[in-house]
């Protein structure tokens, strides 16, 4: 009899807990939906968080709530755009392809060095003494921090410590500009020409001291260009690509060279 009580009280707490227990797990399922795991094999599963997501799964379950649109993905093509779009049941915009453009063609056989630096080859760390020891301060450091953050192996370093774009194999993540310590890059169209391949503010000679092929602010550019897209803006060239028609007056008129044709430039691949 003493035995008979604490049996049956144990079976009664059993069978209290596993009907709590399948309540709970009934009012707390979470339903998959069926078109996440659709939709993450269409994308490119790079992670490289362009998209501002943990990773492509994370991307999948934001296209899914709906807190970001399909043309986040930097990566993708148009037509796997399109594809995802179609299993959302919206419609994909055609995206411009962009890719990286570095801002400086001062590498190490066109800008003296200031002081050794002994340091480990990080652009980063280099920057914090100085800004680096190329006697221009706005210049690249050339270390390559942005060849080893590039997710897709899109860019690589030449034989003057500068980084060289692919094309190709650029997708526009903007690794590369995120990471660089003198912000020398930005995403620019495909089917854009040419580029202000300078980010030095200082003005005229004190730009040539430093830099045979430095911007000098010397408006030539600017009065040629029939467009009015490019404009002199703190003692440097810039360039409006919504107005730029490539028609390359700026390219013909520098007289440093600081604007420079990409298929022509050692900065670019194709």
């Amino acid at each position: 009899m003493n035995i008979i009580v604490p049996v049956l009280t144990l079976s009664g707490l059993g069978v209290a807990f596993g009907v709590g227990l399948a309540i709970a797990a009934k009012k707390l399922c979470v339903v998959s939906d069926p078109r996440l795991e659709e939709i993450y094999a269409k994308l490119p599963g790079a992670n490289c968080g362009a998209c501002g997501m943990p990773g492509c799964m994370g991307f999948a379950e934001a296209l899914i709530q709906g807190t970001c649109t399909v043309e986040r993905c930097a990566v993708m093509q148009d037509e796997e755009r399109a594809e995802v779009a179609g299993i959302l049941g919206v419609e994909a915009k055609i995206k411009v392809k962009l890719v990286a453009v570095l801002h400086c063609h001062g590498g190490n056989q066109r800008v003296k060095d200031k002081y050794i630096y002994t340091g480990a080859r990080d652009c980063i760390l280099a920057h914090l003494v100085e800004g680096g020891p190329k006697e221009g301060f706005y210049g690249c450091v050339g270390y390559g921090d942005c060849a080893r953050a590039c997710p897709f192996g899109a860019i690589t370093m030449n034989e003057e410590d500068l980084p060289v774009v692919n094309e190709n194999k650029c997708t526009a993540c903007g690794a590369c500009v995120a990471i660089c310590p003198k912000k020398l890059f930005s995403l620019v169209s495909v089917s854009k020409t040419y580029a202000v391949r300078c980010k030095s503010l200082d003005f005229g000679k004190k730009v040539l001291d430093v830099c045979s092929v430095g911007c000098i602010a010397c408006r030539k550019c600017e009065k040629a260009c029939p467009t009015g897209a490019i404009k002199v803006i703190n003692n440097l060239a810039v360039i409006d690509y919504t107005i730029c028609d490539n028609r390359g007056e700026c390219f013909k008129v520098c007289p440093t060279k600081s604007i420079a044709k990409k298929k022509e430039d050692k900065a670019w691949e194709s």
